[in-house]
């Protein structure tokens, strides 16, 4: 991994230490730009959201999914011993959202990918799922600091920000979203996770807590029943 890929990844799990206890992102970065995103995440997940497959099809076809995919893998890289995005499933988690819990957002993504892809072509001559790493990462600076061209609504600057939300919510929501595939992210982390008990030690410890198993929200489900 070069330094870029790994001060992005560092970058990233800054700004997940709120997600991961529960606080969604979705609204600080679309506060200017966007008028309709979801103000947090659902206590539970949707119908629509529970018993999907593990890639994509519940929204994103196979062009899309396979663009996401590459645009989260950038904005979080894996690395030997560090699953990134795709190891983590975020593909899964924002293409269950989008069908379910994140509908409203359906229109921002189908303009803001054709907008991408115009910008890429006019760019490189080829779609951003074509693009190698280093073409991809400078699309995405373009888009960050809203000098890619071919884009009106959503602006370059607002469909960045919300791919990098829903990255960082499909890497460190709870995995019962569709995301944190085997508790990748919170592993990243040093995030518990909802664990049976705590002993008295553990609660005046400083140190990263590790101790298996970390449970979420569907094993917890499942315990109930």
């Amino acid at each position: 991994m070069g330094k870029h890929d790994e001060s992005r990844r560092k970058f990233l799990l800054g700004a997940a230490v709120g997600a991961v206890a529960g606080k969604t992102l979705v609204g600080e970065a679309v506060a200017q730009p966007m008028a309709h995103a979801p103000d947090a995440m659902p206590a539970s997940p949707p119908a629509s959201m529970q018993g999907m497959g593990a890639g994509h099809g519940a929204f994103f076809n196979d062009d899309d999914g396979v663009t996401i995919a590459a645009f989260a893998e950038r904005l979080m890289p894996g690395a030997p011993g560090k699953p990134g995005a795709t190891e983590a499933g975020v593909l899964n988690y924002i293409d269950l959202a989008l069908a379910g819990a994140y509908a409203d957002l359906q229109d921002f993504y189908r303009r803001g990918l054709t907008q991408l892809d115009a910008y890429c072509r006019k760019t490189f001559a080829k779609p951003f799922r074509e693009l190698d790493a280093a073409q991809q990462d400078q699309v995405i600076g373009a888009l960050a600091a809203g000098t890619a061209s071919e884009f009106a609504w959503p602006s370059a600057q607002a469909f960045f920000g919300i791919v990098r939300v829903h990255t960082i919510e499909g890497m460190f929501a709870d995995p019962i979203y569709g995301g944190n595939k085997d508790f990748a992210g919170w592993q990243l982390v040093g995030f518990p996770g909802a664990q049976p008990y705590f002993t008295a030690e553990e609660m005046q410890s400083r140190d990263a807590f590790s101790r298996s198993p970390m449970t979420g929200l569907q094993a917890q489900a499942k315990g109930g029943r």
